[in-house]
């Protein structure tokens, strides 16, 4: 069975960082584009960051400069370090796959959602 698992949240003080990591198991030929979201209570989902098989970034304006999102596909792993944290990024973080999954016999595609991970930003 393959999924998603996130790591890394926690308690930190505003100004700290806090670095999240999505690892993926399973029967997993590839993992393709990954991206960070988070929604608080009440708010819509938003989109934090993005990366794709090649490496290429994106980023959602309210973390540029502070957030980088990195792979490491031999581990198939993504992580989302998190510099000057500010109290409004306190929510829950998930992260989003598209993987390559082989049966065996047969190569598919499939998206994949974490369950999340806890970031609170107070002192």
């Amino acid at each position: 069975q393959v999924q998603l698992v996130e790591s890394g949240g926690g308690l930190v003080q505003p100004g700290g960082s806090l670095r999240l990591s999505c690892v993926a198991s399973g029967s997993i030929f590839r993992l393709n584009a990954v991206g960070w979201y988070r929604q608080a209570p009440g708010q819509q989902r938003e989109l934090v960051a993005t990366i794709t098989s090649g490496g290429s970034t994106n980023y959602a304006d309210s973390v540029k400069g502070r957030f980088t999102i990195s792979r490491d596909s031999a581990k198939k792993t993504v992580y989302l370090q998190m510099n000057s944290l500010k109290s409004e990024d306190t929510t829950v973080y998930c992260c989003n796959a598209d993987i390559t999954i082989y049966t065996g016999t047969s190569y598919y595609t499939s998206v994949k959602w974490g369950q999340g991970t806890q970031v609170t930003v107070s002192s």
